[in-house]
């Protein structure tokens, strides 16, 4: 007899009919008719203390269902400390399905479109991986999913077999979709470069670092291609680019020297930077004493350098472009440069910001008639929410001119802006008893629709696109709507602040720099900074299991 427990997950799964095209109706277990759903779009804008916050806190209030392709919470700031070994992959995630959280639904699949006047999700199933025809799990999700494939990729897989589609009903609906890298349409990056998104990520990186020492190794490898192997390009001077540099010196220093005594004084690590200096967010003088220690440790860093091309392949020394030298590269880069031109590379990290998925980019293109039936609409910034009465039109979801992000309100809340009217205006002179209608409203905001993290950007406040950014918002969105507000109820709840907590990045040999904000609070560098990273890094840690094993492995 089948365990009661598994009856009542089994009811809870989706029916969907294979005998249908197109999006079928889906139920999950719903706990009250008075219960409402709350669906969150995405995890890659949420590590896994925001997401526990919004999965764990809400499932109390609401039936909070979880739609994305990966299964678990990453834990960002710690990836660059995986790909070099430092610590383990799980120490960067927690799992999405949790024994503990029963009252979280889980869905690992793609959200496909928003239909916000019906209030539905179009999602399509992304647990088997089509283009490879292995079933299972995806380990992790295609980055390039919702944009044209490679060439190579096309080759390799052959074209992406679409997934089955199917339709659910939101009540409240939170976007946290998250970004892409952004490569600016530089030549060659999107096949070649290596990322530093998700464990995925990471696990290439370390495998390949390790690979270009054991192939530098060889008697058979030539000097000219083992210098090559052994350097190694990080584009980008952001904490992220920063820190993976320092950690990947710390690796060479600490490790590899040993393991590879003849290899280690010939590793060369540059980052690159097409700013005129790095760690610009930081105070002047932290950024200094990031840059002299870096120098100390061999780390060089080139600002004012722009990539034009990373392609596959030795410089072209013969200047006839042969395939040999593809063949012979065992996996090394050409990175061009206006400065240097071609210069051999064993691997690439590019880490130069953020791009707005294109999941974010095709909603804001769509037009919705609202208000309808079953969507309202409200005035932005409107505490408490007030239900706007007006006629129904065309409207858009705004984004922001420089970043693409979706524009929301101080309540978190996602803005419209409307469309012309296709119609023409008259020119007849209105009747002096006849009374004039106000003008319609430009703005207003979907009262139930909410954005969060790197894909977006509030109206009136410029936020940095950090973690703490998202951390608050997440913290603040589920207070709010735990305690019944922003639903329209009357109740009136305070708008969301940022509060500034400071900023710190890695610089190596167990060191670092912590920017705190404000007048009065002494700025830290050196030992007592790294102390004070790995420290706020470890309370960010949500499972005991985690928190016992991160400091293990340091």
């Amino acid at each position: 007899m089948a365990c009661p427990r598994f009856q009542r997950l089994s009811a809870s799964l989706l029916e969907i009919s294979p005998r249908k095209r197109g999006p079928v109706q889906i139920t999950t277990r719903s706990f009250s008719s008075s219960t409402r759903r709350l669906a969150t779009l995405g995890l890659d804008a949420l590590d896994k203390s925001k997401g526990y916050v919004l999965s764990q806190k809400l499932a109390s209030k609401f039936q909070t269902v979880v739609i994305s392709p990966r299964n678990y919470f990453v834990f960002t700031p710690l990836l660059n400390s995986a790909a070099v070994g430092t610590l383990e992959f799980r120490n960067a995630l927690e799992p999405v399905r949790n024994r503990r959280r029963p009252n979280v639904e889980y869905m690992q699949a793609w959200a496909d479109d928003i239909n916000f006047s019906a209030k539905t999700v179009t999602v399509e199933e992304s647990v088997v991986d089509q283009r490879t025809g292995k079933g299972g799990i995806l380990s992790e999700p295609d980055p390039y999913r919702n944009s044209s494939l490679t060439d190579m990729k096309m080759e390799k897989f052959g074209k992406r077999r679409e997934g089955k589609r199917f339709e659910m009903s939101y009540d409240k609906l939170v976007v946290a979709v998250g970004c892409y890298s952004q490569t600016f349409d530089t030549k060659g990056v999107r096949e070649n470069a290596y990322f530093m998104k998700d464990v995925g990520d990471a696990r290439r990186i370390r495998k390949r670092v390790l690979e270009c020492f054991e192939i530098a190794s060889l008697p058979t490898t030539a000097e000219s291609l083992r210098k090559q192997l052994l350097r190694f390009a990080i584009i980008g001077g952001g904490p992220t680019g920063m820190e993976f540099a320092a950690e990947l010196s710390d690796l060479v220093h600490t490790d590899l020297c040993r393991t590879y005594p003849r290899l280690a004084p010939m590793v060369r690590i540059t980052v690159h930077d097409v700013a005129p200096k790095v760690l610009s967010m930081f105070d002047e003088k932290l950024a200094r004493y990031a840059m002299t220690t870096f120098q100390r440790q061999g780390v060089a860093i080139k600002t004012n350098s722009a990539v034009s091309e990373l392609r596959r392949g030795l410089p072209d020394t013969n200047g006839d472009g042969s395939a040999e030298q593809v063949a012979d590269a065992q996996g090394c880069y050409t990175l061009t440069t206006a400065e240097d031109g071609d210069v051999g590379v064993g691997m690439c990290v590019w880490s130069t910001g953020n791009m707005m998925n294109p999941f974010v980019k095709r909603c804001l293109r769509k037009t919705q008639r609202l208000p309808s039936s079953s969507s309202a609409i409200i005035a932005p910034d409107s505490s408490p929410p007030t239900v706007e009465t007006l006629p129904s039109r065309e409207w858009m979801i705004e984004s922001h001119p420089r970043s693409g992000a979706i524009v929301v309100d101080s309540h978190l809340r996602v803005r419209l802006h409307s469309q012309p009217t296709s119609t023409a205006t008259t020119t007849t002179a209105p009747s002096p008893t006849a009374s004039t209608p106000p003008p319609p409203a430009d703005t207003a905001a979907l009262a139930d629709v909410y954005a969060l993290g790197d894909n977006a950007a509030m109206a009136n406040a410029n936020l940095p696109a950090t973690a703490q950014t998202a951390t608050q918002q997440a913290v603040w969105l589920a207070k709010t709507l735990n305690n019944g507000n922003g639903n329209g109820s009357g109740v009136a709840d305070k708008p969301f602040t940022f509060r500034n907590n400071g900023i710190m990045a890695y610089v190596g040999n167990a060191r670092a720099i912590v920017d705190t904000p404000g007048k009065g609070t002494p700025d830290i560098s050196g030992r007592s900074a790294w102390l004070v990273w790995r420290g706020v890094y470890l309370g960010m840690s949500v499972s005991w299991r985690n928190r016992v094993l991160i400091p293990t492995y340091w």
